[in-house]
């Protein structure tokens, strides 16, 4: 069937220019744009007064992130004009191992969402993460071949690739010889080292925190995804990579979003209409959010309204405010008036998913359990840093005669990274500044990239109350105070993702930050978002392991004590 979408305004993204034009698709594909008429056509769709730009892409995702399945994501993205995404789902591997590759790869089949699944390289994230699972290079060969798999994703690793690790540099070997594309990730990695890194064939960054660091990125050859999402949010840090000639060379990622923010700002969309307030040029920011990142990732004819590219269509009421009406999909309406058409839930309660629906393997745990040995003189402190996932190391003098080091006057709650993969008791205690909880706890699955058992409190009891909520989920989040459970998020899809709809894991969100903030958390700090990542022994400097204490630039545990 032939749809004529006549008396639009295209913006052109090869060029910049928008030109009233007619557009014709055919199947999948635009099969021309130009001087069409209704007689070329089966149907005609009047999109007078309307712009259309190419569907957006999102360069660099992860799924399980957004605490979403893949179809609950596609419905929360396409209205925002989003029809692709690049997804790395190293989150569901670390727990999971190829059997979460698989289901991913699964739930994202034929949708109208397209999902392109990266292989994730670092799984586990680095040799102190207890992960669920290990995959080296010959677990990751056969998914070369999918045709939804265009390349190895973010390689954390870079100390590993500076090293030439042969477990590191097998994987990068096996992409380049299958000619697929490789990401990086390598926050504050400069000068010579950094050459060593992209010459290894690392081809891009999501990670650039500053303006300076992300222009010697592009001067190097590397795409640099500009990044705005829910945790991490540097776009207005790295607004000069919107003008020209740097732009050329980036494209527009979320990394992690949660569902309220989707519901509420949007997706890329956000991004651009951010951008656009900024002084920055719609259809650069555009071109930057659907031909480029085609370009970066190797989608051939993707990210574009022209003839043979697949007809992915966002209709605009007005380019810079980026407000979708409608949108389509190769070629099939999937949108209309910002609603979803003939959606589908998905079938999640399959045998063969067994083990990413019952993936808590973890004993309960009692307040003693959280006990933390007296040291003399002054402990080392993860300093939180608002906004970003960097963290600090802080010295700080601790009075354990008064609950065990903890005091909420001076905002220094105890932390817990606790195995929950394989039942091994191990648990790694220390004391984190940041947070801002007055009383009570809270407790996660969700703490990259191992997603071990993560608990802050202001005292044992508590985090025992909250930390055996989530093991009695199978996963999710929870506050608890005076040994009563507050508010909680279950996440029984491998301790990640939620079961339920967007609209129902956004309230149940809401009413948990609610909850927390009452606990005295200060609004402009996201306690879950920054208690996700105080774990992550990728992203500098001070974490927290299942072994205890990591120093992220010499990947090595570090006692509490300084002395």
């Amino acid at each position: 069937m032939k749809t004529l979408l006549k008396n639009g305004t295209v913006l052109n993204v090869f060029t910049g220019e928008f030109s009233r034009e007619n557009v014709l698709i055919a199947d999948e594909i635009v099969l021309g744009v130009g001087d069409y008429t209704e007689a070329d056509a089966d149907v005609t769709e009047d999109v007078s007064d309307r712009v259309l730009c190419p569907g957006l892409i999102d360069g660099h995702i992860h799924i399980e992130s957004t605490m979403l399945t893949p179809p609950e994501l596609a419905r929360a993205a396409l209205p925002h004009g989003t029809t692709s995404i690049i997804a790395d789902p190293h989150e569901i591997a670390n727990v999971c191992g190829t059997t979460g590759i698989d289901f991913m790869l699964e739930m994202s089949e034929k949708l109208p969402l397209h999902v392109y699944i990266m292989l994730p390289s670092c799984v586990p994230a680095m040799p102190l993460d207890e992960s669920g699972a290990e995959l080296l290079s010959r677990d990751l060969a056969p998914y070369f071949r999918h045709p939804r798999v265009p390349g190895l994703a973010e390689m954390m690793n870079y100390p590993g690739v500076l090293a030439g690790a042969g477990f590191v540099m097998e994987k990068i070997a096996m992409a380049k010889a299958s000619r697929k594309v490789i990401d990086g990730h390598a926050p504050l990695l400069t000068g010579h080292d950094l050459d060593r890194y992209i010459a290894a064939g690392i081809q891009s960054d999501h990670e650039c925190s500053s303006a300076e660091e992300a222009l010697e990125r592009v001067r190097k050859g590397q795409w640099v995804m500009i990044r705005q999402g829910t945790a991490a949010r540097n776009l207005e840090a790295l607004l000069p990579l919107f003008d020209e000639p740097f732009c050329r060379r980036c494209l527009l990622v979320t990394d992690d979003k949660h569902p309220a923010d989707l519901l509420t700002d949007g997706h890329i969309d956000h991004m651009i209409r951010m951008a656009v307030r900024a002084g920055k040029d719609a259809a650069a920011c555009i071109r930057m959010a659907t031909l480029q990142a085609a370009e970066c990732f190797g989608l051939q004819r993707v990210g574009a309204i022209a003839p043979g590219y697949r007809a992915d269509i966002a209709v605009l009421r007005d380019p810079e405010q980026f407000d979708v009406q409608d949108v389509y999909s190769a070629g099939q309406l999937a949108v209309r008036n910002g609603r979803c058409l003939n959606f589908v839930p998905p079938v999640l309660h399959d045998p063969r998913w067994e083990s990413v629906l019952d993936s808590f393997h973890l004993a309960a745990l009692k307040p003693a359990d959280f006990a933390v040995e007296p040291v003399n003189g002054p402990c080392r402190v993860i300093g939180v840093i608002p906004g970003q996932l960097l963290t600090e190391e802080l010295h700080e003098a601790l009075d354990f005669t008064q609950n065990n080091g903890i005091s909420t006057e001076r905002d220094i709650l105890k932390l817990a990274v606790i195995e929950r993969h394989r039942n091994t008791g191990h648990r790694g205690i220390g004391y984190i500044k940041g947070i801002g909880l007055k009383r009570g706890a809270i407790a996660a699955s969700v703490s990259h990239d191992a997603h071990n058992l993560i608990v802050i409190g202001t005292n044992d009891a508590d985090m025992a109350a909250a930390a055996n909520r989530v093991r009695e989920m199978r996963g999710g989040s929870a506050a608890a105070a005076d040994g009563q459970i507050l508010a909680e998020l279950p996440l029984p899809v491998a301790g990640l993702m939620s079961d339920r709809d967007a609209e129902t894991v956004a309230e149940q969100n809401r009413v948990l930050n609610e909850a927390v903030h009452k606990m005295g958390v200060p609004a402009n700090i996201s306690p879950f978002m920054n208690m996700a990542f105080v774990s992550l022994t990728v992203i500098p400097h001070l974490k927290m392991t299942t072994h205890g204490l990591a120093d992220v630039a010499t990947q090595s545990l570090l006692p509490l004590s300084v002395d």
